[in-house]
């Protein structure tokens, strides 16, 4: 199968919405969606992933399904650089590539700078359950750190493609749980830009085993392609555009 992670268009976060910006990155990404042939819609219950939907979900007279696990992971933690809040994407280098424990793809939550926040650990394993319960729906089962393929999966099955609008963090998250990495060294070292395209497969192998692959971080072809500038909402650099 595929699921294709969707960021939200850049947000306008004092009212819970997109900017205008981000409400034209929707209506680009809205002619490269409705050119998929999509098995089901799911979205954060934050207002910016639906609008960033919304679009292309009228235009197919599709719905998507409200998965309150791919939330933003939002929570404030103290920088032990600056002594400043900040969320779990935004740690200094000289911090958190000395911190063997964040390098750990299973307990990095364990780590003592979440200790104060019980909630962090609680969203991490309901985002783990969720996942895996969305995945049980299309034949998946979780095995350890690798997924086994139902005996009933056609063909037809194993080609089905779900999108999920989220969140750089809650992408990141699933991604880094899919995948065997360390969620929070992604979330330091990988750019989704707004309304960008993250795609991974299933690589379905003997015995059946099935692992996921990732075919692209981040695409924003669809900008690109319409001269549409990139949101730099979530990154610390420079970006290259064409």
């Amino acid at each position: 199968m595929r699921i294709i992670f969707i960021r939200h268009g850049e947000p306008d976060y004092i009212n819970n919405s997109l900017t205008p910006k981000g409400f034209r990155e929707a209506e680009l990404l809205k002619d490269r969606i409705i050119n998929w042939d999509v098995d089901a819609f799911f979205t954060s219950p934050l207002e910016r992933a639906y609008l960033t939907g919304k679009p292309a979900l009228e235009q197919l007279n599709r719905e998507a399904e409200v998965l309150e696990w791919m939330r933003e992971f939002y929570f404030h933690l103290k920088d032990p650089v600056t002594n400043e809040d900040h969320g779990p994407w935004d740690f200094y280098p000289e911090f958190w590539t000395s911190q063997d424990l964040l390098y750990d793809r299973d307990n990095w939550f364990e780590h003592e700078i979440f200790a104060s926040i019980p909630q962090y650990e609680q969203a991490v394993f309901r985002l783990r359950t969720g996942m895996d319960d969305l995945l049980r729906r299309y034949g998946f089962e979780r095995e350890g750190r690798y997924y086994r393929f139902s005996e009933d999966l056609t063909l037809e099955d194993a080609e089905k493609t779900i999108v999920i609008f989220g969140h750089l963090g809650s992408d990141l998250e699933a991604v880094g749980y899919l995948l065997g990495i360390s969620p929070l060294v992604l979330q330091q070292t990988i750019f989704l830009p707004a309304s960008s395209v993250t795609i991974l497969n299933t690589e379905m192998r003997i015995n059946r085993i099935a692992m996921f692959r990732a075919q692209c971080f981040g695409d924003v072809s669809h900008l690109i392609e319409a001269g549409e500038p990139l949101s730099r909402m979530g990154c610390f650099s420079s970006i290259q555009d064409n």
